[in-house]
């Protein structure tokens, strides 16, 4: 056994405690494993271990992954998710490579990632970054504008 593999075996042991331990399903959580300063080696390792979902929030190196892992047998299976903030010269690459984004926070990006992403892909699936507590050295928008940035951004909602 690796140990990534032995990593990732004991993460799932500590998530299928703390489900049974609040009454959810297991099956009901996604593990996102960051693979952030990983290399492609890694992270096929995880994929043997069965990880799907993994995580990026440098784009640059997380596109040389994905690159790197599209032929592996699993890609299919595989999500990759952008969970940094994006600089909009990044939003091609992100619209072109990543299944998910993390951190959408002003409508600027989710315009752009959704007029550069390519018609054969499947929708970009995006979650909004919402600042809760309006902490200044956090990224996000204000709750109150959540809902005005989700309109705007994706008027088929």
């Amino acid at each position: 056994m690796t140990t990534i593999e032995q990593q990732l075996q004991q993460v799932r042991q500590r998530l299928h405690a703390a489900c049974a331990a609040v009454g959810r399903p297991a099956e009901a959580v996604t593990l996102l494993a960051v693979s952030k300063t990983f290399g492609p080696d890694a992270v096929a390792e995880a994929l043997a271990a069965g990880q799907r979902q993994f995580g990026e929030n440098y784009i640059q190196e997380g596109v040389e992954k994905i690159l790197s892992l599209a032929q592996h047998p699993a890609r299919a299976d595989m999500a990759w998710h952008c969970i940094g903030p994006i600089q909009t010269n990044k939003t091609r690459l992100v619209a072109t490579h990543f299944d998910w984004v993390q951190s959408i926070d002003r409508l600027k990006i989710a315009q752009r990632l959704s007029e550069q992403r390519p018609p054969h892909l499947p929708a970009l699936q995006v979650c909004l970054q919402v600042n809760i507590d309006g902490g200044a050295n956090k990224s996000g928008i204000a709750p109150v504008e959540a809902l005005a940035l989700a309109r705007r951004a994706y008027p088929r909602w």
